[in-house]
């Protein structure tokens, strides 16, 4: 129940996973609206930075594309322009297309993981496939909004047979090369900031489906070009390197809007709570992973109808207390719950979730792991199964004017580990500088008397 002060606005959080159909780990994620977090908005500070993916393109016939550059370093390739570069393998008449579409994946992607984990390359495939075929394209930046309807575009500029590919197993893949083909094959989501170990190997693996399938069809004498993109960045997915990079940073220039708009709750006319992440995932009993961020964000695939303005008990349970302290409301998250089937509950208390009542809440990594900052803390056997992660995490639930954020209260302090180390490092060689420059302040001359090689001075005793 959510307590709230008599002066204080009424407050909502509510978050429902599955549309009667709970969820229960181990088991896959249904079908329908997934889920709402109370409601998204973007953060003080968006989660994704330019919103542009790498698309490759490769095919089996020659001069497909103009080997010259015609793109300028750092240049972001547009929908307009996406579409024109894909035209010749519509001309003159469409030809077998294959779309191998990931959830996320950026150009960092290729040299982070190629060169931090030696001799195991995850895209050996695909950079073998780029070398070797007769004619390829490299794109490093596309536009995130044009990949996410490349498909839509893809349908409506040809007659296809479409096949989707749900399952891998290429060996079993039927192609009628009397009709052009569109094969396109979803490929699995990364483990976005639960192990990076993970999403190597789902990258790996990734790479396999491509080479195999490209393989089969090639072994079979099919004539075909393929893309490979994604529809969203992942450089979120490698922020769990900053846990430990916790700093407020001055000055600094505010970055690009997100690609995707926030999901909110709206009782009439009045928007009472925000929501917003990077990145939502979860993980059930350490081996299924459920990426919630395009169903919320994207599609917006949500059921928002138990989300209301009042002190009722629902998923997430927020106070809204005066403090005489401070003289001032704070507005503090008290609880997160996953409901499962047969009526269990998974529940997990909350740290440090908590703002001035007027102030939304920004933190940069929430979740289960004992590394974050803000932590999902489980108080029952049945949140013990899930790990949860949350990166860019805003949320706001009172006082939202014109359905926008209000000024972000950021969990992180300002004394980071990092800058512990540097002041306790300075102040050690301030200490021995000190120490020094004391030492040789004491250090006196020898008397103009004074004879180390004379004889030595004879006092006598006695008179």
């Amino acid at each position: 129940m959510a307590r709230l002060c008599p002066a204080a606005p009424l407050l909502l959080l509510g978050a429902l996973l599955g549309t009667g159909t709970p969820l229960r780990p181990g088991s896959p994620l249904p079908p329908g609206p997934l889920l709402l977090l109370g409601s998204l908005l973007l953060p003080a500070r968006p989660a994704l930075a330019g919103g542009h993916v790498p698309a490759l393109l490769w095919s089996t016939a020659r001069s497909q594309w103009n080997p010259e550059p015609a793109l300028h370093e750092g240049h972001i390739v547009s929908a307009q322009e996406l579409a024109v570069l894909l035209q010749p393998v519509f001309s003159p008449s469409p030809r077998n297309l294959v779309l191998f579409l990931q959830e996320t994946l950026s150009i960092d992607d290729f040299t982070y993981y190629s060169e931090s984990y030696g001799n195991k390359n995850p895209f050996q495939n695909v950079q073998e496939i780029l070398q070797s075929s007769p004619s390829s394209l490299v794109l490093p930046a596309v536009d995130s909004k044009a990949t996410t309807q490349l498909l839509s575009f893809l349908q409506e500029s040809g007659d296809w047979n479409l096949t989707n590919m749900t399952n891998l197993d290429v060996s079993h893949l039927e192609v009628n090369t009397s009709k052009p083909n569109l094969l396109v094959v979803q490929l699995q989501p990364l483990v976005s900031g639960l192990s990076e170990i993970s999403t190597l190997e789902a990258m790996a693996e990734n790479d396999k489906i491509i080479g195999r399938l490209t393989m089969d069809l090639e072994e079979r004498g099919i004539h075909f070009s393929a893309i490979y993109t994604a529809v969203r960045p992942s450089r979120i997915s490698r922020r769990t390197e900053t846990m430990w990079n916790l700093r407020r940073q001055l000055m600094a220039t505010e970055e690009d809007s997100s690609s995707y708009p926030p999901v909110n709750v709206t009782i009439g006319n009045n928007t009472c709570i925000l929501f917003y992440a990077g990145n939502f995932s979860l993980k059930a009993n350490s081996s299924v992973f459920i990426d919630l961020t395009n169903a919320t964000f994207v599609i917006q695939n949500v059921d928002v109808s138990s989300s209301v303005c009042s002190d009722v008990n629902t998923t997430f349970i927020m106070t809204n207390k005066f403090y005489e302290g401070s003289a001032r409301y704070w507005s503090t998250l008290d609880s997160v719950e996953i409901e499962q089937d047969e009526g269990k509950i998974a529940t997990f208390n909350v740290s440090v979730i908590s703002a001035p009542a007027e102030y939304s809440f920004h933190c940069q990594l929430v979740g289960t792991s004992t590394l974050y900052p803000a932590r999902l803390i489980p108080s029952n056997s049945e949140a013990s199964n899930w790990d949860v992660f949350i990166s860019s995490f805003q949320l706001q639930g009172f006082n939202v004017e014109n359905g926008q954020f209000s000024y972000a209260s950021d969990c992180t302090g300002f004394f980071s580990p990092g800058i512990w180390m540097g002041l306790v490092t300075s102040a050690v060689l301030l200490w021995i500088l000190a120490y020094g420059v004391h030492m040789i302040m004491q250090l006196t001359a020898n008397s103009r008397f004074d004879d180390p090689k004379g004889p030595a001075l004879s006092v006598p005793q006695t008179e």
